[in-house]
């Protein structure tokens, strides 16, 4: 990716640490496990999870008194975009289905007899989390870092960061500076072997610690 934009670049050390978009992201609801379920309807998306209802089926399970649900709406304009309380603009919005939960999946996740305020909050915030999760997907807000050294060679990256590239900065900052420490660990190893074995130091190749 020659022509990548950088979002964020910091310099650690000897290395410099690159935040890009992350163009092959995993698929949230595909990829990961998931606590909730997540039910769409598109003629043009293939959106949420897969599943064999159709919307009365959808709607009459909802209703349910042991099941959690919001709805789902979604944007589509240069892009889509999704949340659980709707646009402002009903031209290019609408509802696309459902994310819910039951009171038996939350119970075998999290234990107890029975759901609580507390627990019912949980469950609205779990709801919420994951449609969060599955937007930053759907708009591209998905990020990795590179480490770069001092020839621009790759030393160490790492993908899928959901929300914004400033905690995927932080971790490449910590990865950078334990691959320095890694290097400072390796560098005296080797003074310890050319001591050991009496190499002149004329002849000890320098490292780069730092």
């Amino acid at each position: 990716m020659n022509n990548e934009y950088i979002y964020e670049e910091q310099k650690v050390g000897r290395y410099t640490v690159k935040v890009v978009n992350d163009d092959d992201p995993m698929h949230p609801r595909k990829d990961w496990d998931n606590i909730a379920t997540m039910t769409c309807f598109h003629r043009n998306y293939n959106l949420g999870d897969d599943h064999n209802m159709d919307t009365d089926d959808l709607e009459a399970l909802c209703k349910q008194k042991d099941i959690y649900s919001l709805p789902l709406y979604l944007y589509d304009h240069s892009g889509i975009t999704m949340n659980t309380t709707g646009f402002s603009c009903g031209w290019d919005s609408g509802q696309v289905g459902r994310i819910y939960m039951s009171k038996e999946t939350y119970l075998k996740n999290f234990g107890g007899k029975i759901i609580t305020k507390k627990a019912k909050a949980k469950i609205y915030e779990i709801l919420r989390l994951e449609v969060k999760e599955y937007d930053d997907y759907l708009r591209g807000n998905v990020y990795g870092f590179k480490i770069e050294d001092a020839t621009g060679e790759v030393v160490d990256s790492c993908w899928s960061f959901y929300g914004g590239s400033k905690y995927c900065l932080e971790e490449g900052i910590s990865s950078a500076k334990a691959t320095i420490r890694y290097d400072i660990k390796q560098h005296i190893k080797q003074v310890k072997l050319w001591i050991m074995n009496h190499v002149p130091l004329e002849k000890r190749t320098g490292l780069p610690v730092c």
